[in-house]
């Protein structure tokens, strides 16, 4: 039952993956052609013209195609960090983790299995998730006159990992995205300098006097790609590794509660 529930939910998060990253794709060329690329933002009305001083929606217009790639991946980028907050939030359950975890401590200590229970139900998320599917092996385990110590405390172990691995690898869904984004989105930007600064020599090596505005189109490709790269590969970064981090913590909880409830059984148990 829970190896079913855990299949539908990562299945529902990689369609949730693979719908985003069109959607935004989508999104960015229109707000790229209709938004930016509108002809108020350029000298004549026209946006093969240069863009109007100080007007930003038609400098980042003169970044090229490559511009609209650069927007999908940002998006995709602030997507993703609202849904893994949401995810990783519900995963740490409605109280304080830390505090969650001490008190089951504090409970199991007692022996008091029904109470540990009832903190998990009230905490929920998958922290308490998988504490509450210990909790109730160990309720199993002190009515079971089949099997010795040594092996009880095996199978408690056991299903220490087993329900880890069920809830956990659900909080690392779609980091690889934000992980791969923040590499790629480095390379769109250097490719979108290279190509204007390509634009800016060609229009130097013209016959007779350089085309100044091919010149300054190259120039404003060059840069608005640099920027619009390194500024969401920097984004990426800094949520991957916040990301990573509280799932960490999270795991440091479960693997503290863990260890706490098979030392609670060998204490409490001949």
């Amino acid at each position: 039952m829970k190896a079913t529930k855990t299949a539908k939910t990562k299945k529902s998060k990689s369609g949730f993956a693979a719908l985003v990253i069109p959607l935004a794709l989508a999104a960015s060329v229109c707000v790229f052609l209709f938004l930016m690329g509108d002809g108020s933002h350029f000298v004549g009305g026209d946006n093969h013209n240069a863009n109007l001083p100080g007007d930003y929606f038609g400098i980042v217009y003169k970044g090229g195609f490559i511009v609209p790639l650069l927007m999908t991946l940002l998006l995709t980028v602030l997507v993703f960090v609202v849904e893994r907050q949401l995810t990783i939030s519900r995963a740490a359950g409605k109280g304080n983790v830390h505090d969650f975890v001490h008190k089951v401590k504090a409970y199991l200590a007692e022996n008091n299995v029904e109470a540990a229970i009832e903190a998990c139900d009230k905490q929920k998320g998958s922290v308490a998730n998988v504490i509450r599917a210990v909790v109730v092996k160990y309720r199993v385990l002190e009515s079971d006159t089949t099997m010795v110590k040594d092996q009880k405390l095996t199978s408690l172990q056991k299903e220490i990992e087993e329900a880890t691995s069920l809830e956990l690898p659900s909080l690392e869904e779609n980091l690889v995205i934000l992980a791969t984004i923040t590499s790629l989105a480095t390379l769109m930007g250097l490719l979108g300098t290279v190509l204007g600064m390509i634009r800016a020599f060609a229009a130097l090596a013209n016959a007779g006097a350089p085309d100044s505005v091919a010149l300054a189109n190259g120039i404003s490709e060059a840069l608005v790609n640099t920027a619009f790269g390194i500024g969401t590969s920097v984004l990426a970064v800094i949520f991957y590794n916040f990301f990573t981090s509280k799932i960490d913590k999270l795991t440091y909880s479960i693997d503290e509660a863990g260890f706490s409830i098979v030392q609670s059984y060998a204490a409490n148990h001949k």
